[in-house]
C-alpha cells in the first residue's frame, strides 16, 4: 500500500478538481510542453538548497531606491534554475542507514525486523508493487513475509492471516496491498491491523495521535514522511514559513498537512472547493501537490524560490514513449522549475522515498518492540 501512490493519486482523485483548480486562462503561458527531452538540472552529492543567486558583476550603479531592488532580487530569483530534489539519492542514503542499523540490531540482540504483505488478487501493478518492497527488504536485511490470496477471497480469509501475523513476534509490520477487490471493505480490513504494526500508519488511531498536540503517532504514513524527509534532507527550513498542500486524501494530503503543521509551519490546503488556488499556492513558501491531476500547477502558481514537492504520478499519452505514455507529476514541471528555488522531478522524486519510508517503520517497530536503542 505505502508504494502504491500510482493508485492513491488516482484513488484519492477528486473528480471536480480539475474544474475548480485549473486557473484562468493566461495568455502569456504557453501549454506546458512535453518534455521529451527535459533540462537536466545539476545535484550536488549531498542535498543543500543553493543559495539566492548573485547578480552578476557590472559596473556599479547608483544607489539603488527600495522598490527598484525588491523587484531586481525578484526577478533573478525567478529567472533561476530550481535545485533538483533528487529523490532516488535520499531513498539510496536512507536504505543505507537502515541496513548499518538492521546488522547493528541483529548483532547487539539477535533481532532482525519483519514485513509482512497480503495481496489479494492478480493486479499486475499490485505484484510489481509487492517485488519491488520484497527485493527492497533483502536489500537492508529486513525479512519479508508474503500471502498472495485469490481475487474471490472472502474478508474472513484476509482478517484471519491478518490476525496470524499480529501475533507473531517475528513480523514487526504489516501491510495490506491496495486496492483491494471490490466486494472487500477496506476500513474493516486495515482497521484489523494491529497498530503497532500499521507501518503504513493508515490506522485511525495513529492518524489521531498525529493531529493531537503533545501527542506522536506509532507510525507516520510513508508517502507524507518521505515528503518531509525531501524537505529536511534539502535543508528547506519549514518554521515559520507558509505551506499550501493541494489535495485533501487520507494517504498523502492530510497528514502532510498535519505534518508540516507540527513542525511549525503555517498550513493552507487548497481542495475542490477552494476559491483563487493559484493566488493561495503563490503565497507559499512549500508546496506539497497531492491529487492526481497532470500538470495542474502552473509556473504561475509558484512563489519564486518556492521548495515544490510533487507527489502526483500521471500517465499522459507520449507517441514517442514506447509505451506510449509517460509520466508526469500534478506540477508542470518545466514551468515550475523555471521560478521555483527547489522541485521534485516525477518520477524519481517521492516515489523512490515511500518505499524507504517503509523500511524505515517496519526497522522502527523492531526497535520500539524489543527496547533496542
Amino acid at each position: 500500500m505505502a508504494s502504491s501512490i500510482l493508485s492513491d493519486c488516482s484513488s484519492a482523485r477528486l473528480l471536480p478538481l480539475r474544474r475548480a483548480l485549473l486557473p484562468p486562462r493566461a495568455p502569456r503561458l504557453r501549454p506546458c510542453p512535453a518534455l521529451a527531452h527535459p533540462r537536466r538540472l545539476l545535484v550536488a552529492a549531498r542535498p543543500q538548497l543553493l543559495p539566492r543567486p548573485r547578480r552578476m558583476d557590472s559596473p556599479p550603479p547608483p544607489p539603488p531606491r527600495p522598490p527598484i531592488q525588491v523587484r531586481l532580487l525578484a526577478t533573478v530569483s525567478a529567472d533561476a534554475p530550481a535545485k533538483v530534489i533528487d529523490g532516488k539519492l535520499v531513498a539510496k542514503q536512507v536504505r543505507e542507514e537502515i541496513a548499518v542499523e538492521v546488522t547493528r540490531m541483529k548483532d547487539a540482540i539477535g533481532i532482525v525486523p519483519g514485513l509482512a504483505v497480503i495481496l489479494v488478487g492478480s493486479r499486475k501493478d499490485s505484484q510489481t508493487y509487492v517485488r519491488n518492497k520484497k527485493k527492497a527488504c533483502e536489500a537492508v536485511g529486513i525479512k519479508s513475509y508474503e500471502v498472495n490470496l485469490p481475487e474471490d477471497s472472502s474478508e474472513e480469509e484476509v482478517i484471519k492471516h491478518i490476525a496470524s501475523f499480529n501475533s507473531d513476534p517475528s513480523v514487526h509490520g504489516i501491510l495490506v496491498q491496495l486496492p483491494l477487490p471490490r466486494h472487500m471493505n477496506d476500513e474493516n480490513i486495515l482497521n484489523a491491523v494491529s497498530i503497532e504494526k500499521d507501518v503504513d500508519g493508515f490506522h485511525p488511531l495513529n492518524i489521531g495521535r498525529l493531529a493531537m498536540q503533545g501527542r506522536d503517532p506509532f507510525f507516520v504514513p510513508c508517502t507524507p514522511k518521505g515528503c518531509m524527509e525531501l524537505l529536511h534532507r534539502f535543508g528547506v527550513e519549514i518554521k515559520g514559513k507558509r505551506a499550501v498542500v493541494i489535495g485533501r486524501s487520507n494517504i498523502v494530503g492530510m497528514p502532510a498537512a498535519l505534518l508540516l503543521q507540527k513542525a511549525n509551519a503555517t498550513v493552507s490546503i487548497v481542495h475542490s472547493q477552494t476559491k483563487n488556488p493559484e493566488e493561495i499556492t503563490r503565497q507559499a513558501d512549500i508546496v506539497i501537490a497531492a491529487v492526481g491531476v497532470a500538470n495542474l500547477v502552473r509556473g504561475n502558481w509558484i512563489k519564486p524560490g518556492a521548495a515544490i514537492i510533487d507527489v502526483g504520478i500521471n500517465p499522459v499519452d507520449d507517441p514517442e514513449s514506447p509505451r506510449g505514455y509517460r509520466l508526469v507529476g500534478d506540477v508542470c514541471y518545466e514551468e515550475a522549475s523555471k521560478v521555483a528555488g527547489a522541485i521534485t522531478p516525477v518520477p524519481g522524486g517521492v516515489g523512490p522515498m515511500t518505499i524507504a519510508m517503509l523500511l524505515s517503520n517496519t526497522l522502527e517497530s523492531a526497535k520500539r518492540t524489543h527496547k533496542f536503542k
